[in-house]
């Protein structure tokens, strides 16, 4: 599924969601085809400014699953920043992140498990301030491991929970903006 609900391609939408969507309802923060988790839908214009063009910076905390094993080593330069390649082919270094490596989190069976366990992977959490274009992919490759699997687990302190693939959890505008670390949004 694409996180939009118009496309020229034939690809799951989000309109394809068995829930009853407002007028005017559009994605923030989307997710890459081959990602998955905690998507923000508002009808509220405002909030990719205030939440993403803002000078503060907001967390993003994401569950990485990458092919190999991944030292400490590795650890500290992605918490350093790395190198990668940026809209117009330009070099760009991230800004300093909170990355540690996990154990296979409960949310994740062995059924749904892309790798298979007795492959060398590794789970990695890692959180960013900012969202370059396919960012963490990026990361993880500069360190040379390959993505398997993303998760965005939360934005600022929403977070995705128990929330299954494809339901959608409504909340309180004040409730929203509360978890968002957003001010001055009325």
């Amino acid at each position: 599924m694409v996180s939009q609900f118009i496309s020229p391609d034939k690809v799951g939408l989000l309109g394809d969601i068995d829930f009853d969507f407002p007028e005017g309802i559009h994605a923030i923060g989307r997710l890459d085809n081959h990602s998955e988790g905690l998507l923000i839908l508002t009808t509220n214009k405002k909030v990719t400014k205030l939440l993403f063009e803002s000078k503060v910076p907001h967390k993003r905390t994401y569950l990485v699953q990458v092919k190999n094993k991944v030292t400490e080593e590795t650890i500290e330069q992605l918490k350093k920043g790395v190198s990668i390649q940026i809209k117009g082919g330009s070099d760009y270094i991230t800004t300093p992140c909170d990355a540690a490596i996990v154990e296979r989190p409960a949310i994740i069976t062995e059924s749904d498990n892309e790798i298979k366990e007795h492959l060398p992977h590794t789970w990695l959490i890692i959180t960013v301030t900012e969202g370059k274009f396919h960012q963490i992919r990026k990361m993880v490759k500069a360190v040379k491991h390959r993505c398997k699997r993303l998760i965005r687990l939360s934005i600022e302190d929403l977070t995705l929970d128990d929330l299954q693939p494809g339901c959608v959890k409504e909340i309180e505008e004040k409730d929203f903006f509360t978890k968002l670390h957003i001010e001055n949004w009325k």
